[in-house]
């Protein structure tokens, strides 16, 4: 798909700058070695006008993955918001897919960085990975050892992991990888978090060894509104195979239900499990159209 043209916008370092004419550092630590951190969020067209979901929570996240890897972050949360809603307006956005990148300058030794810029881009996108229900596989990938890299952060460098367990299994005729952790518990999918459901409960695995989705979290918020029991475990495959459904969450792929997992197929019609209800809970609240509470 094409992200720009001659007339979009992008905001660096405080300015508004065409994409077409914004150079990339051939130098930088970030392009060769992926020391960079980076952010995923999603604006929508609500009857309140364009609304950023949680944007506040995204950029402190962007701040701690930094501070995680010793990249300086020098930038105030309020105004990298209010500057994003000025890059949607001048690349006439209503409901967008925006991408913030911090990426360090020139640098060929292995030492951290003095300095850093701030990318900030928006486009349209609809969801990730579609809006159908999904086929995965289980990938022989693994997911990083929290104890070599810092998982909990949303690092460059670490999602060529996913790229390689996504592309393999597309190769193969699914839609995206399952990934287990270095302990042989089922993680989450390549860029996604994983909820099943079995016995009219949902189950996610703990933060130990996935990435902290602001979906999932917003996703067990949604449980404890409806009342629905959440519970973190480790789950074996065993247990994700005989669940009765299962689902992904995350900003870019928003909510979707999974259809089957290495051919197995889920018994459950996906309109009456509780994945569904969430996914209709999340749609209405992103858009604004119930009162709960939006952090902009």
């Amino acid at each position: 798909m094409q992200y720009y043209n001659q007339d979009t916008y992008i905001y660096l370092n405080g300015d508004f700058v065409k994409a077409t004419e914004a150079g990339a550092d051939l130098f930088g630590q970030s392009l060769h070695y992926g020391y960079g951190a980076f952010e995923g969020l999603r604006a929508y067209s609500t009857h309140h006008g364009t609304r950023i979901f949680k944007a506040e929570e995204h950029f402190t996240r962007l701040q701690r993955s930094c501070q995680a890897i010793d990249l300086p972050y020098d930038w105030s949360s309020p105004k990298l918001i209010e500057s994003t809603y000025e890059l949607l307006e001048m690349n006439n956005l209503r409901a967008a897919y925006i991408r913030p990148l911090v990426f360090s300058g020139s640098n060929m030794h292995l030492t951290s960085a003095k300095s850093a810029n701030i990318m900030i881009a928006a486009w349209e996108w609809g969801p990730y990975l579609g809006q159908n229900l999904l086929r995965l596989c289980t990938s022989s990938i693994q997911r990083p050892n929290p104890k070599s890299f810092r998982t909990e952060a949303k690092i460059s460098g670490q999602y060529i992991n996913a790229i390689l367990a996504s592309s393999d299994a597309i190769k193969n005729g699914f839609d995206e990888a399952l990934l287990f952790d270095h302990e042989g518990y089922i993680a989450q999918a390549a860029s996604e978090n994983l909820f099943i459901e079995k016995d009219f409960k949902l189950y996610t695995p703990p933060l130990d060894n996935v990435f902290p989705g602001i979906t999932r979290q917003t996703v067990i918020e949604l449980c404890k509104e409806l009342h629905i029991d959440i519970i973190e475990k480790r789950l074996t495959i065993e247990e994700v195979l005989q669940a009765d459904s299962a689902f992904l969450s995350g900003t870019a792929a928003e909510i979707i239900g999974i259809k089957e997992i290495d051919g197995l197929k889920y018994k459950e019609d996906w309109e009456h499990t509780i994945g569904a209800s969430i996914q209709r809970k999340y749609k209405k609240l992103v858009l604004e159209e119930e009162n709960y509470e939006v952090i902009i």
